[in-house]
């Protein structure tokens, strides 16, 4: 299907860094603004592209020898979830769900500090302070929706007790999960994998036909669990289709060299592209 976009968006690419994903590979975005009044036109149409949001910016990788970033979504009417994800649903049956406008609370802060000190101590948002994390959550020119999940009480605390957070954009086809975090001492529940799961029961309760889970790479530790959802889609050769056997998918070769282009496009810095879930 041809999409057309509802302006002429101006394309940047930013210089060459080391790629979070595969170690000893350089990577580029090419990336645009997102803003006006055709922000969330241009948001559906581009995502759909492969595509990702950070705040007023989209972007997508754009490696000069390199392609192994698939952007990936699951098709919510065929998902059937594994033996393992049906007992994930029932251990996490005591989850509330809460879904609030883009608004950065404090305790969304400290459970946000407990997952980065704990599971990234040494990545690249490490060192977000709160303003830092009240721009990513409420930057947003389109429809975003932060979605909490809470725990019943322990002894000892009152009320229910935050334990997960996604910042979740909707699209006209779907649902994106932007960025997720969660508890690091619940690990027994697994809740990122919960999170997807129940992504999917939103999509499907506001039936919406996908919920996009970022990139998929190949060879790559941190975003091999994605292949582990049924109806999965990737996004490659300029169109959706079945991932099939994650095994026939290889990433491409180093680029021993950047190709001269980059110089000549203006660096234009992405504004600290912290959502890097994906």
């Amino acid at each position: 299907m041809r999409h057309t976009l509802p302006i002429a968006p101006q394309f940047y690419v930013t210089a060459p860094q080391a790629c979070p994903y595969l170690d000893g590979r350089l990577e580029r975005k090419l990336f645009t603004s997102l803003q006006g009044e055709h922000a969330q036109k241009l948001n559906d149409t581009l995502s759909k592209q492969g595509f990702r949001r950070s705040q007023n910016v989209l972007y997508r990788p754009s490696c000069a020898e390199c392609s192994a970033c698939l952007s990936a979504r699951i098709r919510v009417a065929d998902f059937q979830p594994s033996r393992t994800q049906k007992k994930l649903l029932k251990r996490n049956a005591d989850l509330r769900r809460n879904a609030t406008s883009p608004w950065a609370t404090e305790d969304q802060y400290a459970l946000f500090r407990r997952y980065l000190d704990t599971r990234h101590a040494d990545g690249g948002m490490a060192d977000m302070d709160i303003f830092e994390f009240a721009a990513m959550i409420e930057e947003t020119p389109i429809r975003s929706r932060v979605i909490e999940y809470s725990r019943p009480a322990q002894p000892g605390e009152h009320g229910r007790q935050l334990a997960a957070v996604s910042l979740t954009d909707v699209f006209d086809d779907g649902l994106s999960m932007v960025y997720s975090f969660y508890e690091p001492t619940m690990q027994a529940r697994s809740l990122g994998a919960y999170l997807i799961l129940d992504h999917v029961e939103i999509a499907r309760e506001a039936g919406l036909p996908y919920v996009y889970l970022g990139y998929w790479v190949p060879g790559s530790r941190k975003m091999g669990y994605k292949a582990g959802y049924s109806a999965l889609e990737i996004y490659k050769a300029g169109a959706w289709q079945d991932l099939g056997d994650p095994a026939d998918h290889r990433a491409e070769l180093h680029p021993l060299s950047v190709d001269p282009i980059a110089e000549q496009v203006a660096r234009i810095a992405l504004p600290e592209a912290r959502p890097r879930q994906d």
